[in-house]
């Protein structure tokens, strides 16, 4: 598959997690947390698991276990985002979840000892800031679901990692299955310790389900999965960026949610920080320059 393709994929499942919050939104309305979680996964396993029957009837130990470990950090991810999504607006978890590309080289360098770099520096700079503008309320308080978002973007930034690990040596397709059925069936058993299981309880809920599980969850985290094996967590994480744009605009259209100024403020040096975190800039070194400068003279005399 081509590189282009691949991101065009990753924007495809980028636009449709954008749209998760607002569904998160209104299935919270009748249904609770763990639930919606098991709910969305479970479903959304079942959907693929019946389509992909064929494929999915051998599956070795290595796409298993990683598997298992996607769904674990998937359980986690979702569940830590639908938690906050109590405290917090849909734009504000859109835009906290985007900081999962500036944590995926900072985990980097902690798991793999890279080195930090300046744009590393300034991006988590204007991060911390924005973060500050966009969550911080009077007397210096934070909504605890502010806090659940941000872990949610931790979370989300090993996932990628993992994924990204598991797609060279896994296969993807069977990968992308598996994590929805681990992830759903953590939803099942923290849904039995925690909550009461219950369905939705209107039409509105049960068309968030239904949306979260086949579009967000069956078509986007198999896609993920496919797309990763021709693209660096890095230049994913970059795409995904554009998650809280979309997050934005369907709380905007669909919910009439808007920000405070200060909160648009914060929101823009998060993006910022997001895109100087993945920019490149290539600056010749001035020997090589040099060189190359005094190599032309020389043939042209």
């Amino acid at each position: 598959m081509k590189p282009y393709k691949a991101d065009l994929m990753i924007l495809a499942v980028t636009m449709t997690w954008g749209s998760s919050y607002l569904f998160m939104k209104i299935g919270l309305e009748t249904v609770s947390s763990f639930t919606l979680v098991a709910l969305r996964f479970g479903l959304a396993f079942l959907i693929c698991a019946a389509v992909f029957f064929r494929q999915f009837r051998t599956i070795n130990l290595v796409t298993l276990k990683y598997g298992f470990i996607l769904g674990f950090l998937l359980f986690s991810v979702s569940a830590s985002v639908i938690l906050g999504l109590k405290t917090t607006s849909a734009s504000n978890a859109g835009f906290l979840a985007s900081l999962t590309v500036i944590f995926i080289p900072l985990l980097s360098i902690v798991l793999f000892k890279e080195n930090l770099n300046y744009r590393q520096i300034i991006s988590a700079f204007f991060a911390i800031t924005g973060i500050g503008l966009l969550t911080l309320k009077d007397h210096f308080t934070i909504n605890p679901g502010d806090l659940l978002c941000v872990l949610a973007a931790i979370l989300y930034a090993f996932h990628i990692i993992v994924t990204g690990i598991a797609a060279k040596v896994a296969n993807t397709l069977h990968l992308g299955i598996l994590q929805l059925g681990f992830a759903g069936g953590f939803g099942v058993l923290f849904t039995l310790i925690f909550e009461k299981p219950q369905l939705p309880a209107s039409k509105e809920s049960w068309l968030a389900v239904l949306v979260l599980s086949i579009v967000c969850s069956a078509f986007g985290y198999i896609l993920q999965s496919i797309a990763q094996k021709y693209t660096t967590p890095a230049h994913t994480g970059i795409i995904f960026s554009l998650e809280p744009v979309f997050a934005a605009l369907f709380a905007y259209f669909f919910m009439n949610e808007l920000l405070p100024l200060k909160g648009y403020l914060g929101a823009f040096l998060i993006l910022t920080g997001v895109f100087i975190a993945e920019l490149k800039i290539k600056i010749p070194h001035h020997k090589n320059t040099i060189r190359t400068e005094v190599k032309k003279c020389s043939e042209l005399t």
